[in-house]
């Protein structure tokens, strides 16, 4: 099983964010999981690839061209896989992934985690997502999301696509006995 985490290039304010980047890694690594991630060797972003690497972990980077230099591409992956596009980097990191998680980051990571539970809600795949809470980061996020279901913009079985866990290793265990649920219509 690969898991792809998308996550920020930078560190964020607070040191837990780093803390779970690293448990993430090295959990992924001694579960036998290959971690596939935006091949940067900066911020969360290199935290969670060092941290497998450390553990022995498969670790699979994606990056565009015009990105190797400004995100400083990790030179000492198991692949680094450098495409021509961030659209192409995201189906390439969705292809090779099982599952998908996001830790702590900023719009990109937000982009990147909303396209594949808008793929799962459309039934083009059907691989867990879920989100790392990691000091609360994602607790308004949640709570918005909800309103969300609330309001009628989304709906319950959509809403329930995407697992929120505060414990790297409650998610790797919900990732690893996951079912996937009866495709949905979004239109039902």
């Amino acid at each position: 099983m690969r898991v792809c985490v998308f996550c920020g290039s930078s560190f964020g304010g607070r040191p837990e964010y780093a803390a779970a980047a690293r448990a993430l890694g090295r959990q992924l690594a001694e579960r036998g999981m290959g971690l596939v991630y935006g091949g940067a060797s900066v911020g969360l972003m290199g935290v969670v690839a060092d941290a497998a690497l450390a553990a022995g972990g498969e670790v699979i980077g994606v990056i565009p061209r015009s990105m190797v230099e400004r995100e400083i591409a990790h030179a000492g992956l198991s692949e680094l896989r450098v495409v021509t596009s961030m659209h192409e980097r995201k189906a390439t990191m969705a292809e090779l992934a099982d599952a998908f998680v996001a830790l702590p980051g900023g719009i990109g990571t937000l982009e990147e985690l909303f396209e594949v539970w808008t793929w799962a809600q459309l039934g083009l795949h059907r691989k867990p997502v879920a989100l790392l809470d990691v000091a609360g980061f994602y607790e308004p996020l949640a709570a918005f999301l909800d309103r969300a279901v609330n309001e009628r913009f989304v709906k319950l079985p959509t809403r329930s696509l995407l697992s929120v866990e505060t414990d790297p290793a409650v998610l790797l265990d919900r990732l690893s006995s996951y079912e996937p649920s009866p495709i949905i219509s979004k239109w039902a």
